[in-house]
């Protein structure tokens, strides 16, 4: 396994897999651009095929906060150390950082807590009509 973090080299063709289960996934070129756009990228390439699979994005203001939105690994390739690895990494990238916050379901919250992290209050919103980062139907 190739962990990286930078996007050199990296095309939409190499992204596909991710976001199982969400109704409304986001597609190769709004997937690769959300990684793009994000203040910190870390991804896993199986250095067998040259695909990534699994990857862990941040958002910054590379002072005080970041928020960590997404962390995907592709379904056979879980529960081989590369979420941990991802996080460990993005941890690292991250360390100068006072607060690093990520939101994750109840199930999730035992994984998280092997990195130090705490439980806590937050409030989210959710527009499902924009999970896929599609701009289209948008009138301004």
């Amino acid at each position: 396994m190739i962990y990286k973090t930078n996007l050199d080299g990296i095309s939409i063709d190499m992204l596909k897999g991710f976001f199982v289960d969400w109704p409304n996934p986001p597609s190769l070129q709004i997937h690769l651009k959300l990684l793009k756009n994000s203040s910190n990228v870390v991804l896993a390439i199986d250095d067998t095929t040259n695909k990534v699979v699994g990857f862990i994005n941040a958002i910054s203001d590379g002072v005080l906060s970041a928020y960590i939105p997404l962390l995907e690994v592709l379904p056979e390739y879980q529960n081989k150390g590369i979420g941990k690895e991802l996080v460990s990494r993005m941890l690292k990238e991250l360390n100068h950082i006072y607060m690093i916050d990520l939101c994750c379901d109840d199930d999730l919250v035992p994984f998280y807590e092997k990195f130090e992290m705490s439980r806590a209050n937050g409030m989210v919103f959710r527009n499902y009509k924009r999970q896929s980062g599609s701009m289209e139907n948008i009138f301004i």
